[in-house]
């Protein structure tokens, strides 16, 4: 991922030591959050590379876990975060792995209840800088610095065109579309970056289209 300006570099408004180990652990964290839809009843977090080995001292634990409870980067809550989570009857299961990553600070996080269950991988490039390089197995590389469009659908003919479609008719221009799926003919995940907001009626439209599962909208900021 390309830094768009010097503040990219320079990282977030932040609690904690580190823009990498903290406010990028607590993005991570707050992806998985939105994702999931709501506060879970458990949190698996494992930690690989730089955050297994400095996790404690720089906040990573704590910074992840004040993501799930939707705190963002700038929030003094965020290093209560295990006792908030606590109180708030989340559980929160934190391990590390000697498994070798692709970038030293990935975070695998897995939210669950009784109803729902995501997983998650996650990368900090630096400068609280994120990418999210797994959602449920969909192997993908999003930011989600700009407001981004998960479209669970059935892989067939017609899919990205149907939904390209409803973005061109409300006039939403795409930055970057990336599709992914598990197998030919199963379920695909179409991600979709946009350049400006996506209003819930163009989200109805799409859920309206014939094999399309689940439409989530996702920003950060």
């Amino acid at each position: 991922m390309k830094y768009k300006s010097v503040f990219d570099i320079i990282g977030p408004i932040m609690v904690g030591p580190s823009s990498s180990h903290t406010a990028g652990a607590a993005r991570i964290g707050r992806v998985a959050r939105k994702l999931f839809g709501r506060q879970p009843k458990r949190a698996e977090i494992t930690f690989y590379g730089s955050f297994a080995k400095t996790y404690q001292g720089h906040g990573s634990d704590v910074a992840t876990v004040a993501g799930i409870l939707d705190f963002d980067t700038f929030d003094l809550r965020l290093k209560n975060s295990l006792l908030l989570a606590e109180k708030a009857g989340l559980e929160v299961v934190l391990t590390t792995s000697d498994v070798l990553t692709e970038h030293p600070n990935t975070a695998r996080i897995m939210l669950s209840d009784d109803q729902h269950q995501i997983e998650i991988v996650g990368v900090s490039i630096g400068g609280g800088k994120i990418e999210v390089l797994e959602v449920n197995g969909f192997d993908l590389q999003l930011g989600f610095d700009t407001p981004t469009l998960l479209v669970l659908h059935e892989d067939r003919f017609g899919m990205i065109a149907a939904v390209a479609k409803v973005l061109t008719q409300y006039r939403i221009n795409v930055g970057l579309m990336e599709v992914s799926r598990h197998d030919r003919g199963a379920r695909a995940l179409m991600a979709i970056e946009t350049d400006g907001e996506v209003s819930s009626e163009v989200l109805e439209e799409i859920r309206q289209i014939p094999h399309i599962f689940d439409v989530t909208l996702l920003s950060l900021n």
